[in-house]
């Protein structure tokens, strides 16, 4: 152990990840910088998607008249930030499994 201090609770979680990694034949490779600016872009695609997301939602607030429309479309956002959160999770995935230069 290189470090002699107390661990935090995050940096157990991660030690014990990287040993059932470790146990189940994945290994850990470094991100290579085509696929670091392909993370990066499809951050900024998503972080766009949920902005114009946002701003539709308020201006839908707007005219809104009643308080079961105000929730219907708080519940709306909510699902769309859901699904637009796991499409990016699952394209920087894929990116991360990519093999390099393929």
């Amino acid at each position: 152990m290189s470090n002699d201090g107390p661990k935090s609770a995050y940096e157990l979680a991660m030690e014990r990840l990287r040993q059932k990694d470790r146990e189940g034949g994945e290994t850990e490779r470094p991100l290579t910088d085509e696929q670091k600016a392909a993370i990066a872009e499809a951050r900024n695609v998503y972080e766009s998607k949920m902005a114009e997301r946002e701003i539709l939602h308020g201006d839908a607030l707007k005219k809104a008249r009643s308080y079961e429309e105000i929730d219907k479309l708080n519940q709306e956002r909510g699902q769309d930030q859901g699904q637009l959160a796991r499409d990016r999770d699952r394209k920087i995935t894929e990116i991360r499994n990519r093999t390099p230069g393929a």
